[in-house]
C-alpha cells in the first residue's frame, strides 16, 4: 500500500457550532464519503483524524461529546481513527509512523477546516516528502472574522461586518498557496478517474 487518505477532523464537534450554517460546502459530508469510497476500492489506507481540545469547555473538549466522527462517516474495520490536539495531523498523533510502516508515499487530504488543518496537514506532509493531493470540494470552512472583532461575535454579525473573509476567499487562497508547491489541487471526480 503505496497511497492514504487522510481525513481530516470531519466531526460533529463542528456541527454543534452556530458557525455551522455558514459552511461553504454543504455537501464536504458525502463528498469525502465518495473519496472514502475510491480509496477502499483502490486499496489505500484510509486514516481518520479528529481534533480535540480536551478541557476548553467548548465543542472540541471530548467530554462533551462532539469529538466524534460526523454520523454518516463510519471508520471500516482496521482504518484507525488518530486525535490530535494541533492543527497539523502529524505533531501529536503517530500518523507519521503508521504511513512509513506501510509503505506510504503520497496522501491525499480532505476535510474540515480548509485552511487550518487541512492546509496545514498538506504542507506538513509535503515537507515531510509525501506527493500531495489536496481535494478541494471535499473540504469545507467558513468566513473568517477580523482579527479586531469580539470573541463573542453573534453569526449575524460576523456576517454583516465588511472586515470579514469570505469562506470563497478563504477557499481561494488556500488553493492558490497549496498548487504547485505544497500539493497537486484536486476535485473529487478527478481523484475518482484517477
Amino acid at each position: 500500500m503505496t497511497e492514504a487518505l487522510i481525513v481530516i477532523d470531519v466531526q460533529e464537534s463542528f456541527r454543534a457550532r452556530p458557525l455551522w450554517q455558514t459552511v461553504n460546502n454543504p455537501e464536504v459530508v458525502p463528498h469525502v464519503q465518495r473519496l472514502v469510497d475510491h480509496a477502499r476500492a483502490t486499496g489505500q489506507a484510509v486514516i481518520w483524524v479528529l481534533h480535540s481540545e480536551p478541557g476548553s469547555g467548548g465543542t472540541f473538549d471530548p467530554a462533551n461529546g462532539f469529538v466524534r466522527l460526523m454520523d454518516e462517516l463510519v471508520p471500516a474495520d482496521g482504518e484507525p481513527v488518530l486525535v490530535k490536539t494541533v492543527h497539523n495531523a502529524f505533531t501529536t498523533t503517530d500518523l507519521q509512523h503508521r504511513l512509513t510502516v506501510a509503505g506510504v508515499h503520497a496522501v491525499t487530504v480532505c476535510g474540515l477546516r480548509t485552511e487550518q488543518c487541512v492546509e496545514t496537514t498538506a504542507r506538513f506532509a509535503s515537507d515531510l516528502g509525501y506527493q500531495v493531493t489536496y481535494v478541494t470540494d471535499a473540504t469545507a470552512t467558513f468566513p473568517i472574522p477580523h482579527w479586531e472583532a469580539p470573541e463573542d461575535q453573534s453569526v449575524a454579525e460576523l456576517l454583516a461586518d465588511p472586515r470579514t473573509l469570505a469562506a470563497a476567499d478563504v477557499v481561494t487562497r488556500t488553493e492558490y498557496a497549496l498548487a504547485g508547491r505544497f500539493a497537486t489541487v484536486r476535485t473529487v471526480a478527478e481523484v475518482e478517474k484517477g
